[in-house]
């Protein structure tokens, strides 16, 4: 019994600290609790060369919902949607082939 092998699994590390993984290749596409029941939507990871203001008004007109283009501390610009549109805007961009599923990653509860 003391030769047992357990898969040392760590579930809170990030999965930007495993080798090989980049932060930069990854679209982040979070909800943020304001108040009571509102929340935010917030997509970050987009890349440089796309036109980030068309695809808020496009985000604005299919979800119907209010969004904003913000800059980032480190100048990149963040989508802000409001309400919980995270399966929708991954929906939207694999299907308008933006980005790819697998370098989408939903955070958020």
């Amino acid at each position: 019994m003391s030769n047992m092998q357990f898969n040392n699994f760590d579930a809170f590390k990030d999965a930007a600290d495993e080798p090989g993984a980049s932060q930069g290749d990854k679209v982040h596409v979070r909800v943020q609790q304001r108040n009571g029941r509102k929340c935010i939507t917030t997509i970050a990871g987009l890349a440089g060369d796309l036109d980030i203001k068309r695809i808020c008004k496009a985000f604005k007109k299919n979800f119907s919902c209010n969004g904003a283009v913000q800059n980032d501390e480190d100048d990149s610009e963040v989508i802000q949607l409001s309400g919980d549109q995270r399966t929708n805007v991954k929906e939207f961009l694999v299907d308008q082939e933006i980005c790819h599923s697998d370098a989408i990653v939903l955070h958020g509860f």
